[in-house]
């Protein structure tokens, strides 16, 4: 085995040596290009993404789901009135201050013209004007302005916080020199109410209609899935607000009724649905805008800088500031539920098969944004489109974990039946993470969706029938493009092995007994070998520049497509004889 893996690493050392070469020249082209654009080479990393616009606003959005949350757990109906003031009104994205002028405007002005100020110490604010004002207007938006530092990107968070911070707002009352006006401008506001949030985890869904089904190109598939099946645009706020009043919705299909539920209930049905209905299909829109803008083949200078944006702005939404530049923070978002399902399934690692580090779907995604971005950048927009269809399959595996997971704990013959605060809580828990796939089940088989609704839905209490739920979504895992180990099975840290029947879905293995052991190993020596060379090879090529950023200006060919559109799949099999993806 040994002499045999040294050859492959040989073989892989000599191949990816030449490609190294090759590669150095487009990295030092791409950057070129990007010094000749005027574009910044190096943005703060987003969980090892590094994005090429500033998204630290949009990064933020998170802080928003955190505020909530920690309301939301004090469990009173002030709190809960704090938690849903976040949710409508925002907090810390996209900050405006809506300001009265003490003389209307003399002069129209443009959006985006610079503005600068005064906080109540009297230190400088800055920020932009927020939309066009005509002459005559007599009060103006200023969007105050974000720096490429993410921990201080911005020092005015209002909206709907009970305890603002004003520190960089403007002050209730002063002068701004406008860019284009003659001389200053004297306004009045109330900063403790008319500094609003332009952004809000509300907006997602109820922007929605516009944004994703009746927008060019619209509307987008994904999106119609879940409208098709709710039978209305703004399911997921309809969700919410149903939880926030302990009321039920009026879907076409998949209500919930959360009238029976306390706070635990509702809190877990609010929660979650902000984060895994609402922010979830944002991620996908933006990726959608960002194909929808992006100009194929074109080379004039920043004429894809706006797509670019869109797709940064999607990996800001999928992650959010909290997890931090590496992605070991403890995040609120769609990255962090990976992290934190992987480790219930043992899907954690590059071979989906560890308890611990980073969600084997993350270790999908992250990659397929960094390419997907390189793409955009050059104008290939269609070699991009499967990165992002890819990114879309890989983003519903925590969401059928999640549901599989409530199921099993819920399922009173495999273990201890639940009662009370525990048997509500897990019981909205698993609801709304079924309601957060239940569209695209559906779209596949009509049946299948209806056998998880019926044992995942509110009001259930204790009847769910685990084995159900978790034969119905194996019986739509190719229709939904994702496989048995990609999800994984509920693993039990303390016997060592999977629950009773919970354990992954088996695929058919070949006749033959194939050398496993040896299969991984040489794989793995390949790719570290390769590794190697090529950093030795961007180190004498590129000139002395850094790693990152020889890495982050690559020129990307385009992946090979299966006939079904979708990216190859580089399989070998685990010793369970399930088919596994190398990220």
């Amino acid at each position: 085995m040994m002499k045999f893996c040294t050859t492959v690493l040989v073989l892989a050392l000599f191949t990816t040596g030449d490609l190294g070469v090759s590669a150095s020249s487009s990295l030092r082209s791409a950057s070129n290009d990007q010094q000749q654009h005027g574009r910044h080479l190096s943005y703060e990393l987003i969980a090892y993404y590094e994005p090429k616009s500033q998204v630290t606003d949009h990064n933020a959005i998170d802080q928003d789901q955190a505020a909530m949350e920690l309301m939301l757990s004090a469990s009173t109906d002030q709190s809960f009135q704090i938690a849903r003031n976040i949710y409508t009104k925002g907090a810390y994205s996209k900050s405006v201050a809506e300001i009265t002028l003490t003389t209307p405007l003399t002069k129209a002005i443009k959006q985006g013209a610079s503005v600068t100020g005064k906080n109540s110490d009297g230190s400088l604010v800055v920020g932009k004007v927020y939309d066009d004002y005509a002459t005559g207007s007599s009060a103006i938006g200023v969007q105050y302005k974000t720096i490429d530092i993410q921990k201080d990107y911005m020092n005015c968070q209002v909206g709907g916080l009970s305890l603002p911070n004003l520190q960089g707002c403007l002050a209730a009352s002063g002068s701004l020199n406008v860019d284009g006006i003659d001389g200053d401008i004297s306004y009045s506001y109330d900063p403790k109410t008319k500094n609003v949030n332009k952004r809000t985890i509300q907006g997602f869904s109820t922007g929605a209609e516009q944004k994703m089904y009746r927008c060019e190109n619209c509307p987008y598939n994904t999106y119609r899935k879940f409208r098709d099946y709710y039978g209305t645009f703004d399911y997921a706020d309809k969700w919410i607000n149903a939880a926030f009043d302990g009321t039920s919705t009026t879907f076409s299909n998949g209500n919930g009724n959360f009238a029976s539920y306390g706070f635990p209930g509702r809190t877990e049905a609010i929660k979650k649905a902000t984060a895994y209905m609402s922010i979830w299909m944002y991620v996908i829109r933006e990726m959608e805008d960002a194909l929808d803008d992006c100009n194929e083949g074109c080379k004039l200078e920043g004429c894809n800088d706006d797509p670019v944006h869109a797709w940064d702005e999607a990996v800001a939404f999928y992650t959010g500031s909290l997890e931090g530049n590496n992605g070991s923070g403890d995040g609120k978002l769609l990255y962090a539920l990976a992290d934190k399902r992987c480790k219930d399934f043992r899907t954690c690692g590059d071979m989906a098969k560890e308890t611990k580090g980073t969600a084997h779907t993350n270790g999908i995604i992250m990659p397929s944004f960094t390419i997907g971005s390189q793409l955009l950048t050059q104008g290939k927009c269609a070699q991009a489109k499967p990165y992002k269809e890819q990114i879309e399959r890989m983003m519903v595996v925590p969401l059928i974990q999640g549901t599989l997971r409530y199921a099993y704990i819920l399922c009173a013959k495999l273990g201890k039946a639940l009662t009370g605060k525990d048997l509500e809580k897990a019981e909205a828990e698993g609801a709304v993470f079924a309601a957060s796939v239940l569209p695209l089940v559906y779209a596949c088989n009509e049946d299948a969706a209806a056998t998880i609704y019926s044992n995942m839905r509110t009001g259930q209490s204790g009847s769910h029938d685990y084995s159900e739920v978790k034969s119905a979504f194996e019986s739509v895992y190719g229709c939904m493009g994702v496989r048995g180990a990609d999800v994984g099975g509920l693993w039990s840290d303390e016997t060592g092995s999977y629950y009773a029947g919970a354990q992954p879905l088996k695929v058919a293995s070949s006749s033959g007994k194939p050398n496993i052991g040896l299969i991984i190993g040489c794989v793995v020596a390949g790719i570290v070998g390769g590794i190697i060379l090529y950093f030795v090879a961007s180190k004498l090529c590129c000139g002395g520049r850094s790693q990152k950023e020889a890495a982050s200006a690559g020129d990307i060919s385009k992946p090979d497509k299966n006939e079904e559109g979708a990216l190859p799949a580089e399989e070998i099999t685990n010793s369970e004889g399930e088919a596994v993806q190398i990220s």
